[in-house]
């Protein structure tokens, strides 16, 4: 007698199944889906830290530029300048006298005679772009009471700035009304009592010109002409 052999074929497996390639392929094209957005992502933060480097080596390139012509200028007239803290010591020649704010006469001819060095720095495209103002500041040596010197530290820079609009000697080229206006707009004053002493109470009684840059963000505001034409007046 013979037997019938029967084979059974075998159900489909799991992997077989349409439904779970379609799920595969779902999987997968959010994945590359996933991936493409992160790499456009990092191409983008890339670029805006590549322009912000940019931009902030360029600012830092101009300002040295400026810092490099005032040192240079500078140096003709005797004068040092410390291009990494922006600050011109106005030396030996520009000194008062203990308790005293008035400017010598040859202080002040050497003053209106070096101010344009400033003014010159100010209008080259970079000085245009980032050069803030320029901070006069007086100082003092440790004689007397805090208040008292710093009263007297903020006569000593506001006299720098009134000698510069003060009447010229027969042998000096004035100042233009031109530089007067830049003095009027770029100037400042300020003091320090007899916080930043030195050994020589001499050289402590001094001046010192502290330029000061526009930040990255900041906007250099533009002349609304409100001091146009406004009288200078007198110290």
């Amino acid at each position: 007698m013979l037997t019938r052999i029967t084979v059974k074929r075998g159900t489909k497996t799991e992997g077989e199944s349409p439904f779970w390639i379609s799920f595969s392929d779902l999987m997968s094209a959010l994945m590359v889906l996933f991936l493409v957005v992160m790499a456009v992502t990092l191409v983008a933060v890339t670029k805006s830290v590549t322009a912000e480097e940019e931009a902030k080596i360029q600012r830092e390139k101009d300002i040295r530029a400026v810092m490099s012509l005032i040192r240079q200028e500078s140096a003709e007239k005797n004068v040092n300048v410390d291009e990494s803290t922006y600050r011109i010591d106005m030396g030996e020649i520009v000194r008062f006298d203990s308790g005293n704010f008035d400017i010598k006469q040859d202080a002040a001819r050497f003053l209106r005679g070096y101010i344009p060095v400033l003014l010159r720095a100010k209008s080259t495209p970079s000085g245009q772009k980032w050069m803030r103002r320029v901070v006069v500041e007086g100082f003092t040596d440790q004689d007397g009471s805090y208040l008292y010197n710093l009263a007297l530290s903020l006569n000593r820079s506001r006299s720098v700035v009134c000698t510069l609009f003060a009447k010229s000697g027969a042998d000096e080229v004035p100042l233009s009304e031109q530089q007067l206006r830049q003095v009027q707009d770029l100037f400042l004053v300020g003091g320090y009592s007899f916080n930043s002493i030195r050994k020589d109470k001499a050289a402590s009684r001094r001046v010192e010109l502290k330029i000061e840059f526009w930040g990255l963000d900041e906007k250099n505001p533009e002349d609304d002409g409100a001091l146009s034409g406004k009288d200078f007046g007198q110290c």
